[in-house]
């Protein structure tokens, strides 16, 4: 693992909103800014659109809920670009709508 690579949880980062890494990438995904994921690495930053593809593949596959999850088989037909990624849901909204019972 590179020194650039960030753990599933991170305590000691300054924003506190970024110590999860499933919710930040999420939040940066929402809000248009996954340039914040990859700033440090510069082929990712020159190839944006494959980038923001993959984050969210990415977020699909980590759903709390495991019927929302693709089948791998989905995932390398959105990874080749034969099945098109559609936005993915917040990954925490399955523990929220749990909690609020």
């Amino acid at each position: 693992m590179s020194k650039d690579c960030r753990k599933n949880f991170e305590p000691e980062v300054k924003d506190e909103d970024q110590m999860v890494l499933a919710y930040w990438a999420y939040d940066c995904y929402k809000d248009g800014e996954v340039g914040l994921l990859v700033e440090a690495d510069e082929d990712a930053v020159l190839d944006m659109k494959r980038v923001v593809k993959f984050v969210m593949i990415a977020i699909w596959c980590i759903q709390e809920d495991p019927s929302l999850r693709p089948t791998m088989k989905k995932v390398t037909q959105m990874m080749e670009g034969t099945v098109e990624v559609s936005a993915p849901p917040d990954p925490s909204s399955f523990i929220s709508s749990i909690e609020s019972f």
